[in-house]
């Protein structure tokens, strides 16, 4: 088996984190045993550009219980966990993933993964499928249908639909209601701070904590930050969503002013230079900029180079930046995903409903690719309502259901007062 991971010898202790993220995901066990009497993904060839976590490993391992050939790469450079990576090869799963590779190994890697001529593409950020429609187009006939995680993904291949390039059915798990009310909104506000706390050990409390985009993500993460006792601030170019804000207790800005007096900046807007040059120029001494979108194209990271004379590494993931009049400016994980570089991501709770998304989009593409067009999907509203009704039975939490009367009422027009 051909893989590239960091050091085998990892895999024990990658077994026991899997091991106890597995403890946490009800939801996917669940479906995993079904996969492994039914086996749905049999003869199938799925190749994963994902973060390889504990949470992914279980996903991983459910994948190939269903029967799939599956191979995964990294979807970010910092998001591997070396001892994840040794436990899946460890368990017949080709791994390409090294945590810290740099943007040659990252798209080597990439392209072995994509080389395997997958069935089924799954992508956290769209750059396999961005691969396989510019530099691997000979590999397209083989693929019936993809999956993708993130909103930044989902963006780019509603941009791909439509101007009509897209060539077989994508469905955006990250659009499904138990994914992105809950991974997006608790998984990135516990896990951003997590990771943001982990890199410099400050305190929260009465900080000014600037959130720039109110997307689910930022919501999250200003409701946490709020929690742990910020001054919480929200920049937005959607009014809507800056009313939003207003409404459940932040202050609102524009990020001109937000950068004279935040000292902890977050960018979350799936957008680029969210943090330029004119910004830097009014931040305080000491101010701290981390990004958890999913690429690093938030932070203008090129343009702060430029304008100080002095870079250093001052923590694990804090780098130093001294500008011409004295001033440091602080940025974590090179501007890349905060929670999972200085951090372990989202916990598997959280996780579970994603991931079980992942493996029930799977299983759809399989059964029905002949008859979905090149399109951008969403699974069916009954998927998520089991999902949550799943969740729900783990956590010994019951709920109502509707009578015939009551069902009878919300669907008749005749029905009034």
């Amino acid at each position: 088996m051909d893989y590239d991971i960091k050091d085998i010898n990892l895999a024990k202790k990658g077994y026991l984190r899997a091991e106890w993220a597995e403890r946490e995901m009800p939801v996917l066990r669940k479906i995993k045993d079904r996969f492994d009497k039914e086996k749905p993904l049999k003869g199938i060839k799925l190749a994963g550009c994902l973060h390889i976590t504990a949470e992914t490993a279980n996903l991983a391992m459910t994948l190939q219980a269903g029967g799939a050939e599956l191979t995964l790469c990294a979807s970010n450079p910092l998001s591997t966990q070396d001892d994840i990576a040794a436990h899946l090869v460890e368990n017949g799963i080709p791994i390409f993933a090294i945590k810290g590779e740099d943007s040659k190994t990252y798209y080597d890697h990439m392209s072995a993964t994509v080389d395997t001529a997958p069935n089924i593409t799954m992508d956290d950020g769209a750059d396999v499928v961005a691969m396989l429609h510019s530099d691997k187009r000979h590999l397209l006939d083989n693929v019936i249908g993809g999956m993708e995680e993130t909103t930044t993904g989902v963006i780019r291949l509603k941009a791909l639909s439509n101007e009509k390039k897209l060539m077989y059915p994508v469905v955006a798990v990250n659009d499904s209601q138990t994914k992105h009310m809950f991974d997006n909104r608790y998984g990135t506000g516990q896990s951003t701070l997590d990771g943001i706390i982990r890199a410099t050990n400050i305190l929260i409390t009465g900080k000014t904590v600037v959130t720039i985009g109110y997307g689910w993500c930022g919501k999250g993460f200003a409701m946490r930050a709020k929690g742990m006792g910020a001054h919480t601030v929200v920049c937005e170019v959607d009014p809507v969503k800056a009313l939003e804000a207003v409404m459940d207790g932040h202050q609102v800005m524009s990020m001109n002013e937000a950068s004279t007096i935040g000292d902890i900046f977050l960018t979350v807007t799936g957008g680029m230079n969210a943090v330029d040059k004119h910004h830097f120029d009014k931040m305080k001494d000491g101010s701290i900029v981390a990004n958890s979108g999913h690429f690093n194209v938030e932070i203008n990271i090129d343009s702060l180079e430029k304008m100080s004379e002095s870079k250093r590494q001052i923590r694990e993931y804090v780098e130093e930046y001294t500008v011409e009049d004295g001033r440091k400016i602080f940025i974590l994980g090179e501007g890349r995903l905060i929670n999972l570089s200085a951090a372990e991501g989202h916990p598997p709770s959280v996780m579970d409903m994603s991931f079980a998304n992942q493996a029930l989009a799977g299983e759809y593409i399989v059964k029905n690719h002949k008859t979905l067009s090149p399109e951008v999907y969403t699974l069916p509203n009954d998927v998520d309502s089991e999902i949550a009704r799943l969740k729900l039975n783990a956590m010994n939490m019951s709920f109502d259901t509707l009578t015939a009367e009551q069902d009878k009422y919300l669907n008749s027009w005749e029905l009034g007062t």
